[in-house]
């Protein structure tokens, strides 16, 4: 082989090896910053995403949420109208968060129920994601379970 495509076959190398660490160093970015959007009854069925960070969809029951006086803590309930899971956040809440309101929240489960670490409230009657309306389309065909007593 002459030098030349020696040069070439080091080079071509080079750039393949460099295609590869790029390639690997995105894969690995982009799993970290995947949440998976799970419901209540994913949950209940033991779903939990390993403990990892994800987001919880559904409703706020009504008549759950519970505000600590003095300070940014409030739990509440969020159901899929089948099963529910008491969700326990500490900061501002977003002007639309209400109960009865749809929201998401990206968190991971403790002990004490889903840890939240940020809120979304649904803000337009039109716009829903596909597993939250998949999942309460289900519930509605399912026996409504009433919302439990507040944490």
């Amino acid at each position: 082989m002459n030098p030349t495509r020696k040069r070439r076959l080091g080079f071509v190398l080079i750039v393949l090896i460099v295609i590869v660490i790029a390639g690997t160093l995105m894969t690995l970015a982009l799993r970290h910053n995947v949440r998976y959007l799970l419901t209540p009854t994913d949950i209940a069925a033991g779903r939990d995403a390993n403990k990892q960070l994800f987001r919880l969809g559904g409703v706020v029951c009504e008549g759950s949420v519970r505000r600590t006086t003095g300070t940014l803590d409030v739990r509440f309930i969020v159901t899929d109208r089948v099963h529910q899971v008491p969700v326990r956040y500490t900061g501002i809440l977003p002007d639309l968060f209400r109960e009865g309101q749809s929201i998401i929240a990206t968190g991971r489960i403790a002990n004490d129920g889903f840890r939240a670490d940020e809120i979304l409230a649904k803000h337009d009657e039109t716009y829903m994601p596909k597993e939250v309306a998949d999942a309460i389309a289900k519930g509605k065909t399912l026996p409504h379970t009433p919302c439990a007593p507040p944490p």
